[in-house]
């Protein structure tokens, strides 16, 4: 055969196969395999002159329409193709992405017909449904047995569908989705419990979804574990937006006995953008108590955060003519503002001001921690820099102490600093020249602050006669050089120049012959005070060492570091210099005293100073074996970390030259237990008035030093946990999976005042925990009394404890106490029970003992949206019981 012949039969039957195939798919569907493409298929222009969506099997063909966007279509199994019917079937792992919507099924048909798409699962071996519908539209997902959408008119029929909505589940037999995306539900439920069946639900027969709003419902009543109870309201209304809203804060009632009926914690919620909320709450006691809280919060991502807030309060107790009548007027200010790092690198601002008044503490704060505390700090800050080497820094800041009242304000509080540079060095940093290491530096200090209490504080008089100012310039110049390899002499010269807007002027005024008193003028104008001190030091280490081939202990190490030094500065108390001034007594001694005593620099010193002074710090340590360590196989024990003493000689006083020998040191035993001491001898014997006079102690009672005072402080503090024998192991996937569900869907400022208040946060990472921490502090000081040397001894002592038990995976119990010394007696105590009921959440608080005696039980849903859904029980602390 010719291979012209062979080469046309082959032709011949290709052609045949390919008629064969052509007629086949004009007549019937073909199984295709695998595939995934992109059909957009002409449709008509209008659809069914119903607006409901029908079964696709009973509409008849309608004109053709265009399609918005393509038609996307995938399958695992086979996608089956009926060109005649202009239908697609699509099964296994189905899927149909059109636009922004993504369904997913086991089994999808598309009908080009009528635009429609059916999807519904399927039976596996066991007769169980499985693959059902998930339904993806932007940012919401539904699950559903059965569903029929039409992508022209985007209206859809779903039956038996649960869906989430922010918070919450919204479970119905049928639901018909709207072109608006708002969805009409027919016989269903809510609720933000994620079981099946649920704990609880609110029922309903009518309801409205509309997206990213609301849920509004018909007659609606609630079931707890199937059980319907006695709550029916005629209509209902659940929040379906993940952003903030506007609303009213629901307040909590009860009695008081010692303030009335009551209701607190009511107001308004304002969302006034997406950076500031401004949240109004108050109380009303029926006794004349009441108080009004507004907090502004805000919050812009990279640039800052923080909260503002002030409370007043009127607290009023029992009524008039009770002999334990008190109405007192209390507020408290609290602004808190963190700068992201990124927002400005060179500069950065921060505010932490928190100012209240004692009795808003005691009436209308309940945080342990506030409650505890009796000193509270505040700041503010702006610092700023310029190329690494110059800083300014703006502040204000006021301390407060509620028990004594004392209050300190100071504003403003000015800094500059330029950065230590040499400028000797060449540009490189190298140079051969003894006065390479040769530095300058400077500082700038000004501020003005005012000291009184909390009474006097906007009283006109505070601001003239309890302010105090002034303005300070440092500038150190340093020179250390290395001597004989192994010592270090270090010369420094300081400069300082001191700025008052006021100075002091003393005089006797005399009352009788032989008695009166001093008096004190305040002479307003500026003061400039200029003074200088140059002073020199040599110090060194010494190394011993003593080691020790076999035993547990295998070396002893003693490191010493003795200095001396020489100080010296002028007599700034001559009279030339202007900064002192004199009067005379009765008895006819001239008196000197300083123009600038008290003042909030200091003043240059009144007498010269020419002085010796050394020092000599120790620390000991010790090595032994340790199977821990692979390396060297053994292990540091600091036995005194540090053990200091020192003094002076100074050379320019005429008499008492010797200065008192100071004593310190250190140590830490064992992991949480530090050891302190610190002593004070003096060489020198005292007069009938308790002055040091010329002739030491070794003249007189033949001992070289008399212990002025001493003190000890031992801190101890243990903490065990479960955690402590886990060392090495990673965290689950379901712990790490139950701390985020921990706060999950609680909002942002709530879940803020969680994490800084741990009594209100559960962590059931935690199984159990203890903690325990006692300090003892013990003092004697000795006073010379009738001219016998009195001791003085005081003891303090604190003991505190706390600790935690997940009595079972959702039982967990939380106590806080500690041992009152001095009224030997348990000093605030409280106790907590948790219970972790799935969607919902129990507690009970009980404080047994003590001013703020009170139980508190509570149980609520969990989510945040329906944070008014609770049952509240107390007896305040307020009410004896």
């Amino acid at each position: 055969m010719s291979r012209r012949s062979l080469f046309g039969k082959l032709l011949t039957s290709v052609l045949f196969i390919c008629l064969l195939f052509f007629a086949a798919i004009q007549t019937e569907a073909i199984a295709l395999p695998v595939c995934s493409d992109t059909l957009s298929y002409p449709a008509a222009d209008t659809l069914v002159a119903n607006d409901s969506i029908v079964s696709a099997d009973s509409v008849k063909t309608p004109p053709p329409m265009n399609l918005e966007f393509d038609l996307i279509r995938r399958a695992d199994d086979s996608i089956v193709q009926k060109l005649s019917e202009k239908k697609v079937f699509l099964y296994g792992n189905a899927e149909v992405i059109y636009g922004d919507i993504d369904l997913k099924a086991a089994f999808i048909r598309v009908d080009f017909n009528n635009n429609t798409v059916f999807a519904r699962g399927v039976k596996d071996s066991t007769g169980k449904i499985v693959g059902k519908p998930v339904f993806k539209q932007g940012d919401e997902t539904f699950e559903t047995k059965n569903i029929t959408y039409d992508f022209v008119t985007k209206k859809g029929i779903i039956h038996d569908v649960r869906t989430k909505q922010d918070q919450g589940f919204l479970h119905s037999n049928i639901v018909k989705r709207m072109p608006d995306n708002s969805i009409n539900v027919k016989n269903g439920y809510f609720t933000t419990c994620d079981r099946q069946p649920p704990d609880y639900e609110f029922k309903f027969g009518k309801a409205r979804v509309i997206p990213q709003k609301l849920i509004v419902t018909g007659p609606v009543y609630m079931e707890i574990e199937g059980v319907p109870v006695p709550l029916v309201l005629p209509f209902g209304i659940f929040p379906n937006n993940p952003k903030r809203q506007n609303g009213f804060i629901l307040p909590t009632y009860g009695e008081s006995a010692n303030r009335g009926f009551y209701l607190e914690g009511g107001g308004f919620f304002w969302a006034v953008s997406d950076y500031f909320t401004l949240k109004i709450t108050s109380d009303i006691f029926t006794g004349g108590s009441w108080k009004i809280a507004p907090v502004l919060t805000y919050r812009k991502r990279y640039k800052y955060s923080g909260a503002l807030s002030f409370s007043v309060a009127r607290n009023v107790i029992n009524t008039k003519g009770d002999p334990d009548y008190s109405s007192t007027k209390d507020f408290r200010i609290r602004w808190t503002y963190n700068q992201d790092p990124k927002a400005r690198p060179n500069s950065t601002f921060s505010a932490n001001v928190n100012i209240i008044t004692s009795n808003y503490v005691k009436y209308n704060t309940v945080n342990p921690d506030t409650y505890l505390s009796n000193e509270f700090q505040s700041s503010v800050a702006y610092q700023t820099s310029w190329a690494g080497k110059y800083f300014l820094t703006m502040s204000a800041s006021h301390s407060q102490n509620t028990k004594t009242h004392a209050v300190q304000i100071t504003l403003p509080e000015l800094t500059f600093t330029v950065n230590r540079f040499y400028p000797f060095r060449k540009k490189n940093g190298s140079s051969n020249s003894p006065l390479s290491d040769l530095s300058i530096s400077y500082s700038m200090a000004a501020k003005n602050t005012i000291n009184t209490t909390d009474s006097m504080l906007f009283k006109p008089t505070t601001f003239s006669h309890d302010m105090d100012n002034g303005i300070i310039h440092k500038v150190p110049i340093s020179l250390p050089l290395k001597v004989l390899k192994h010592f270090t002499l270090s010369t420094s010269i300081n400069f300082t120049d001191r700025m008052y807007f006021r100075s002091l002027r003393e005089y006797f005024v005399d009352t009788s012959a032989t008695s009166g008193y001093v008096a004190v003028d305040t002479i307003p104008g500026f003061n400039n005070l200029f003074d200088f001190n140059l002073s020199t030091s040599l110090s060194t280490k010494i190394y011993g060492m003593l080691r020790f081939k076999k035993g547990f202990l295998r070396a002893v190490r003693h490191v010493m570091t003795p200095a001396v030094g020489f100080a010296y500065v002028p007599d700034f108390g001559n009279e030339k210099w202007g900064y002192t001034g004199h009067y005379y007594n009765p008895l006819g001694e001239k008196i000197i005293y300083s123009k600038y005593q008290g003042f909030i620099y200091g003043a240059p010193g009144t007498q010269k100073v020419g002085n010796i002074n050394f020092s000599l710090a120790n620390s000991l340590e010790i090595k032994v074996r340790s199977r821990k360590d692979t390396v060297t196989g053994l292990k540091k024990i600091p036995l005194i970390q540090n053990f200091t003493i020192s003094g002076n000689y100074d050379f320019a006083r005429d008499s008492v030259r010797m200065s008192n020998i100071y004593l310190s040191g250190r140590t830490t035993l064992w992991k949480g237990l530090t050891v302190q001491y610190s002593s004070v001898l003096d060489p020198y014997v005292v007069d009938s008035a308790g002055r040091s006079i010329n002739k030491t102690e070794w003249q007189v009672n033949h001992r070289l030093f008399r212990v002025d005072n001493s003190s000890w402080n031992v801190s101890f503090n243990f903490n065990l946990s479960d955690k402590d024998f886990k060392k090495g192991k990673e965290k689950s996937k379901e712990q790490k999976a139950e701390e985020k569900k921990i706060l999950k869907g609680t909002p942002e400022s709530q879940a803020n005042d969680i994490l800084s208040h741990p009594e209100n946060y559960v962590n059931w990472d935690v199984s159990w925990s203890l903690n325990l921490s006692y300090h003892f502090t013990y003092t004697n000081v000795k006073d010379f009394v009738n001219q016998v040397w009195t001791p003085r001894k005081t003891l303090v002592q604190t003991l505190g404890f706390s600790g935690q038990v997940n009595i079972t995976p959702n039982w967990k119990f939380t106590f806080r106490s500690g041992w009152d010394f001095t009224n030997n007696q348990l000093s605030y105590t409280s106790v907590n029970l948790y219970r972790n009921l799935h969607c919902w959440e129990m507690r009970f608080s009980w404080i047994p003992i003590g001013p703020r005696k009170s139980w508190n039980f509570s149980i609520n849903v969990k989510a945040s949206i329906l944070q008014d859904l609770k049952l509240t029980k107390k007896k305040d602390f307020r009410d004896s019981y």
